[in-house]
């Protein structure tokens, strides 16, 4: 028996110390892991990571310095996911490195990285001094700062890398790109990973935010997660020649790239038929309208903008069409109500988000008469609220009338005074006629290249729905006249639909 349990304990000593043995060379196997970097991982401002260094430590980078980092942190730094993040990264960074966009030497800045994997990703490979940016800063590998406002001098950085979809997020995109390109040096290269930017409008809008710089390349890469969809990494490099090359403003012929007529050959087609019964038929053709929104990506606008020429009341077509139906891609819109009945004035100081221009939308900077329609059929009507245009003349007996003075604006000026191309701009017009004279002079004047989608009400002497075989005495041109206008501005690559 004493020689059993002799055996029992040699055994028992035997398991206990070779257990002792495994876990020790587990230990030490993971402290070289982390040691094993130290020589790389080394920059010019004497950091070094290691586990002493994950206790207190900073990073510099011109005249901002990181916080030192607390032990809560290493346990991220050693985590399956963060070294899953930081491989991936690399060898984004070495194929970045063998195409000659990024050197060992370049200064680097990676935007709106919130724990800084692709900041670590470039020292472990040699390009050591890089530095992030966060708005909540992550010692010693990011700094503080807003991607649209960068605490960084002009020209500081060889290399500047946004990933995460920061500028997909970011509701200031503009601000985002000119902080970019004001930090980054001549020649210096720019790459961004986004998931929008895969159709050509939005693509081109993209390009549009960037002016400082020329298009290198762009291509599909996969992602940490393969449930999520693949993302485009678009390359760009500021270019001297370009630096000063302001936003021109349109001149009087803007050029149609192709991918606005691709737009337009996707686009519902135009009802080519003068249609019997117009107030039945343009109604229905709502449902076949292809709104530009539901066919393309509009993230890369720096604003988004609804002008309402001809707006009449709030509920006309503000409130009861473009706030509930308008398929706007979670965008605020900035909205423009252009009218020049005064009856309808009093209701927009009310509404909160919209803003009144109380002119007629004219061809320039004149007192106008402007003429009130009432149907007589009508006995008691209030002022105002019939159709207004502008009119220097009495128009048929067969209506009531009433002239009011107010004042005419040159709406091809205000339109090109008030947005850009980098805007999205998306128009109603309901002018009772004068479209006749606005469309051709937005397209004389090139104001016209700014506008991305119209839904536009033509006038003609359409059939009257009161007497059957009559056409309206009202408006005299036909609807051959308005079917002209529409392709016209089709063919200036404007996205224009019939409205009613």
């Amino acid at each position: 028996m004493d020689a059993a349990a002799g055996r029992r304990s040699l055994l028992r000593n035997i398991l206990i110390r070779t257990i002792f043995f495994f876990v020790a060379l587990i230990v030490v196997g993971e402290f070289f892991y982390i040691a094993r970097i130290k020589g790389r991982e080394c920059g010019s401002d004497g950091f070094c990571f290691s586990p002493e260094n994950l206790k207190i430590s900073s990073v510099m980078v011109g005249s901002h310095q990181a916080a030192t980092i607390g032990e809560s942190s290493s346990g991220l730094w050693t985590s399956k996911q963060w070294r899953k993040s930081v491989d991936y990264f690399s060898s984004l960074f070495q194929d970045l490195i063998s195409e000659g966009y990024l050197l060992p030497d370049s200064k680097s800045l990676c935007i709106e990285t919130s724990t800084g994997e692709d900041v670590f990703a470039l020292r472990e490979i040699g390009v050591v001094d890089a530095i992030g940016i966060s708005k909540k800063a992550f010692p010693p590998l990011v700094v503080s700062g807003q991607a649209y406002r960068q605490p960084f001098d002009d020209n500081t950085f060889d290399f500047e890398f946004s990933s995460n979809g920061g500028l997909d997020r970011s509701v200031r995109p503009a601000n985002f790109a000119a902080e970019i390109g004001r930090t980054l040096k001549p020649d210096g290269f720019v790459v961004v990973h986004t998931v929008a930017a895969k159709d050509t409008y939005s693509f081109n809008s993209f390009l549009e935010l960037f002016n400082c710089c020329r298009f290198i390349r762009s291509r599909d890469i996969d992602v940490l997660d393969s449930s999520l969809p693949s993302i485009r990494e678009i390359v760009l490099k500021k270019d001297i020649e370009i630096l000063e090359h302001g936003e021109s403003s349109p001149g009087k012929k803007c050029s149609v790239p192709g991918h606005k007529l691709e737009i337009i050959r996707n686009a519902e087609p135009l009802i080519e038929e003068e249609p019997l019964k117009p107030w039945i038929t343009l109604k229905r053709n709502i449902k076949n309208i292809k709104y530009l929104t539901s066919m393309v990506d509009v993230s890369f606008k720096q604003r988004y903008l609804y002008v309402d020429v001809g707006a009449r009341n709030y509920g006309s077509s503000i409130g009861s069409w473009f706030k509930k139906q308008y398929p706007k891609q979670n965008k605020t819109f900035e909205i423009y109500a252009i009218e020049a009945d005064k009856a309808f004035h009093g209701e927009y100081r009310l509404k909160k988000g919209v803003t009144l221009l109380p002119y007629a939308a004219w061809l320039r900077n004149e007192t106008l008469f402007f003429e009130i329609t009432r149907d007589p059929g009508k006995k008691i009507q209030e002022r105002g609220r019939g159709m207004g245009r502008i009119q220097p003349v009495q128009s048929s007996a067969s209506y009531a009338t009433d002239f009011d003075k107010v004042e005419g604006i040159d709406f091809a000026n205000w339109l090109k005074r008030t947005v850009s191309e980098r805007d999205f701009v998306v128009m109603k017009m309901d002018v009772e006629g004068t479209e006749f004279h606005l469309i051709p002079r937005l397209i004389e004047t090139g104001a016209i290249c700014l506008i991305d989608e119209i839904f536009l009400e033509c006038h003609y002497n359409r059939w009257q729905r009161c007497c059957p075989g009559q056409r309206s005495s009202k408006f005299q041109k036909t609807y051959a006249q308005c079917l002209n206008l529409f392709s016209s501005l089709r063919k200036s690559g404007v996205l224009v639909h019939q409205w009613w």
